[in-house]
């Protein structure tokens, strides 16, 4: 019995037998997050252009952001310069999944959205004007437009003069996306 009998469909570069622990434990967290290794893969095999169980690190952001994490150019270089890897070389799979294990570990969003809010609420008073929201997110951090701002607040069941509460404000805009 050959590997491909064992493993059919899968690039041969993925059938390592080897037991690294951290690629153990990594495999643990996607589970525990409901998502399937097999996305990853997918994932990954979509940027393996040559099918040599590699991908550019140039198509690093872009594979992350498709599995759903939010890095930033500057997250994305420093978990390559962590793992001795140059913006013009390349990871393979094992690399990949301890990457986005970090990313997914160190993102939160509803903690990074309080700090943000706490930060623009200098007297403390659990809200902010909606009109001050919308100033932040138009001019600083990765900037939206005003309609993707407007959008944001009718999803979010704000009036456009309102205040805006953190607790709830948090919670209606990461609620999971429903899936019809």
């Amino acid at each position: 019995m050959t590997a491909e009998d064992l493993l059919p469909g899968l690039h041969p570069a993925w059938w390592t037998f080897d037991s690294k622990p951290e690629r153990k434990e990594n495999q643990t967290q996607f589970q525990e997050q409901g998502v399937p290794e097999d996305e990853y893969k997918e994932c990954f095999s979509l940027y393996d252009k040559q099918q040599r169980g590699k991908i550019k690190a140039t198509d690093l952001l872009v594979s992350m952001r498709c599995l759903g994490a939010s890095p930033t150019p500057g997250e994305v270089q420093r978990h390559l310069q962590t793992h001795g890897i140059d913006k013009h070389g390349e990871l393979d799979f094992s690399t990949f999944l301890t990457i986005m294990h970090t990313q997914i570990k160190q993102e939160d969003p509803k903690k990074e959205i309080l700090l943000a809010m706490l930060m623009a609420d200098k007297e403390k008073k659990g809200y902010i004007m909606a009109s001050e929201l919308r100033s932040k997110l138009t001019k600083l951090g990765e900037k939206l437009t005003h309609k993707e701002v407007d959008d944001l607040f009718k999803e979010a069941g704000i009036e456009p003069n309102g205040q805006v509460k953190y607790d709830t404000f948090i919670q209606r805009i990461t609620l999971p996306v429903q899936d019809y």
